[in-house]
């Protein structure tokens, strides 16, 4: 086979380190990109973040874009090194540029503590610290801590007696009659049914921790046994086996529903807890709803002067490393205030769409697709994409991702469209409004819906419903 060269034109699409951080910074939430600047504000000394509020430093703001404050006593930047290289580096989006003087403004190491939050206990813990106050034998100390270990985080008690028993060596000769005393130690202890095998043991350890004088108490100890007939709503099968009548079977079921099915979870949240922290704010300013940025989230970054001086009279290869640094600096602060910028000409364009959300409630939501946001834009739906997910909005309504203001849409008879979201607080409203003896049924609020000229199928109903944890009428149904 004879070897030959050739050449070829071809197109490929590069990423530019740029870009690629551009991207990755718009798909962030707030949160995160606050912990991603931390990491990149340790490996940089360029760039450092602007501290405000009453921290001691001082402030210096040039009267014009093309002068650099000093502050006093501080010699001048040299007249022979270009200022627009370092000029307008510090993100200030009210316009202008300010340069602050770094450094704390106070050297008082008293001051400098962190507060720390008291960590809270986990489950084992919290019932360990209460077998401890009990005068208890070493070997009934082994037992209940056995038991303890035993539970899973929802406080119940998965493994039967008999299997915890065979974990002991034989020496130790451990009855399943003890373990049940143990148990028995145990499900005294705080929260109320810690310790149950099933649902109907764990009310019932609760009912049994109420007050004696509390109304209907013997009562709701006999309802929590037959809690699969509770669940099927067989009212008249409850009088009966209660034998008493509408008004004090409904306050026996208010008592039981209202009881906790899992008494161990308050103690397993530890970690979970999600902070957001919204970037638009939504007004109504003369008539015209506008969004604007919150302040309170937006890093202050810019270019460190003392590392900017040192490059200008070091701009030899030695610097070639305060030269990288230096354009990744500017990298960042251009990025971040690129991010900024498209979430809030992404806000307000749907908002602009959304007012009657914003005058009107969800029943006015309006149908949204990615794609109108990007044809108005002149972006991708990709981008949009990004900006709308973990970004959030503070109307006068709540905060709402903005991801929330798209849904898809359903016909109507007059040939228009009606926002999936507005179909949800329909059904919503619906329901709220219903007899409770006779709940609508799925069937029923679509007949219901088809007057007012929005086609909606019956299995769209269910689907709406479910997603709005909202039961079915069978299990609706109360006295």
């Amino acid at each position: 086979m004879k070897q030959s060269l050739q050449l070829r034109m071809s197109q490929h699409l590069a990423l530019t380190p740029q870009l690629q951080q551009s991207i990755r910074l718009l798909q962030l939430s707030t949160v995160e990109l606050n912990q991603e600047l931390e990491i990149i504000l340790q490996a940089n000394p360029l760039l450092e973040r602007v501290e405000t509020g009453g921290g001691g430093g001082e402030s210096y703001a040039p009267e014009t874009r093309g002068e650099v404050a000093t502050a006093p006593g501080e010699p001048a930047p040299p007249e022979e090194y270009p200022q627009e290289d370092f000029v307008g580096d510090e993100m200030d989006f009210s316009g202008g540029t300010r340069w602050e003087k770094s450094g704390s403004g106070s050297d008082d190491d008293d001051n400098d503590y962190v507060f720390q939050e008291s960590e809270a206990p986990t489950l084992r813990e919290h019932l360990l610290s209460q077998l401890n106050l009990m005068p208890l034998s070493d070997r009934d100390q082994t037992l209940a801590a056995l038991l303890v270990d035993a539970i899973n985080e929802d406080g119940y008690l998965e493994q039967s007696l008999e299997e915890l028993a065979e974990i002991f060596p034989a020496e130790y000769e451990v009855d399943p009659l003890e373990l049940s005393t143990a148990l028995k130690l145990i499900q005294h202890l705080d929260p109320p049914g810690i310790g149950a095998r099933d649902l109907a043991e764990c009310l019932a350890l609760q009912v049994q921790a109420l007050p004696e004088d509390t109304p209907h108490r013997d009562l709701a100890l006999t309802l929590v046994q037959h809690l699969p007939v509770l669940a099927a709503r067989d009212f008249a099968k409850l009088r009966k086996l209660l034998q008493c009548d509408d008004a004090a079977l409904r306050e026996v079921q208010h008592l039981v529903t209202h009881l906790n099915p899992r008494p161990g979870a308050d103690f397993s949240h530890l970690g979970t807890d999600h902070y957001i922290q919204h970037e638009i704010v939504v007004k109504k300013i003369k008539g015209v709803w506008l969004a604007s940025l919150n302040q309170e989230v937006m890093p202050k970054l810019r270019i460190n002067q003392m590392y900017a001086d040192i490059l200008k009279r070091n701009r030899d290869s030695s610097g070639q490393y305060l030269v990288s640094q230096m354009q990744e600096a500017k990298w960042m602060i251009k990025n971040i205030e690129q991010r900024f910028s498209t979430i809030l000409r992404v806000s307000q364009a749907i908002i602009d769409r959304q007012r009657n959300f914003l005058e009107h409630g969800e029943i006015a939501m309006r149908p949204l697709v990615l794609r109108e946001i990007a044809d108005e834009l002149g972006l991708h739906e990709s981008t949009i994409s990004r900006v709308t997910t973990r970004k959030y909005m503070l109307t006068p309504r709540g905060v709402y991702e903005l991801k929330y203001f798209f849904g898809s849409h359903v016909a109507t008879d007059s040939g228009g469209a009606c926002s999936a979201t507005a179909i949800r607080a329909l059904i919503k409203q619906l329901v709220g409004e219903e007899n409770p003896k006779k709940p609508l049924s799925d069937s029923q609020i679509t007949d219901i819906l088809g007057k007012q000229g929005i086609v909606v199928a019956r299995r769209t109903i269910a689907k709406y419903r479910e997603s709005l944890q909202i039961p079915a009428a069978t299990q609706r149904k109360s006295l």
